[in-house]
């Protein structure tokens, strides 16, 4: 979750979309920011984010890697992640963010009738060895992408890595499930021992489907899988955990 070559030469060097020109290999700390509006809400933050956010992230130093919302938003949440250098630089950004008169009268005038949001997730990351490397891919055609959490058993995070990094991202590419981004949690964050985060994209929930039932099938994962829990099982009981997503409007990647 695949692009024009131009595009991908351009996004090779650096971001040229929604965020600043910065280096890929610059980004060491990432965010992911779940938003609950108010009820009736969405649609007025969606527009505050169309309107005003996007380009004053831009401004201030915030790499805009996607915007989301869950295919099935029951709880009409907004999903974004983005990249900073360090946390340092999150820091200085944010602040020059809120500090900036241009947001304050934009964010005045769309409470106008009440606050937007009622809650704000906010998550810190930093990839995996075997992550691809940012910027996500663009695409030509909208995408269905898909966020994976998976909660291991104490002391069994390396073994899934180990499991990722030397079977799994290959054999998902293999059977048509793109490789998007691996996050780990920041220390001292609850669950930062033992998850996995990660993203997938998909050319429609159809292939989707056929993709992971080719996946479990296929011999060499069945193999990878019994030598990795040899010692016992790596996941938690329901320790997967999938919630399908779609780019918004304003997002840069679809």
């Amino acid at each position: 979750m695949k692009s024009l070559s131009l595009w991908l030469a351009i996004a090779a060097a650096s971001f040229t979309w929604n965020c600043t020109t910065v280096s890929a290999d610059e980004l060491t700390c990432f965010e992911l920011r779940t938003y609950y509006p108010n009820e009736g809400k969405l649609k007025a933050l969606h527009s505050r984010f169309r309107d005003h956010t996007v380009g004053m992230f831009e401004k201030h130093g915030m790499s805009q890697l996607a915007y989301w919302v869950p295919v099935e938003n029951n709880d009409n949440v907004l999903v974004y992640l983005l990249g900073y250098p360090d946390r340092e630089a999150r820091k200085t950004a944010w602040k020059g963010f809120r500090d900036d008169p241009a947001w304050q009268k934009a964010y005045k005038e769309s409470t106008a009738d009440g606050k937007l949001v009622n809650k704000v997730d906010s998550v810190f990351l930093h990839l995996t060895d075997y992550s691809p490397k940012p910027p996500i891919s663009a695409s030509e055609t909208p995408r269905l992408f898909e966020m994976r959490e998976y909660t291991c058993n104490p002391g069994k995070l390396e073994n899934l890595d180990a499991r990722f990094r030397d079977h799994t991202a290959d054999l998902f590419e293999n059977h048509g499930l793109t490789n998007l981004l691996y996050f780990h949690l920041d220390e001292g964050q609850e669950g930062s021992e033992n998850t996995l985060l990660y993203f997938l994209a998909h050319a429609s929930d159809e292939s989707r489907a056929a993709g992971f039932k080719a996946f479990s099938q296929d011999p060499k994962w069945k193999a990878a899988r019994e030598a990795s829990e040899a010692d016992g099982k790596i996941l938690v009981k329901k320790g997967v955990q999938s919630t399908p997503l779609k780019a918004t409007d304003y997002s840069a990647v679809k």
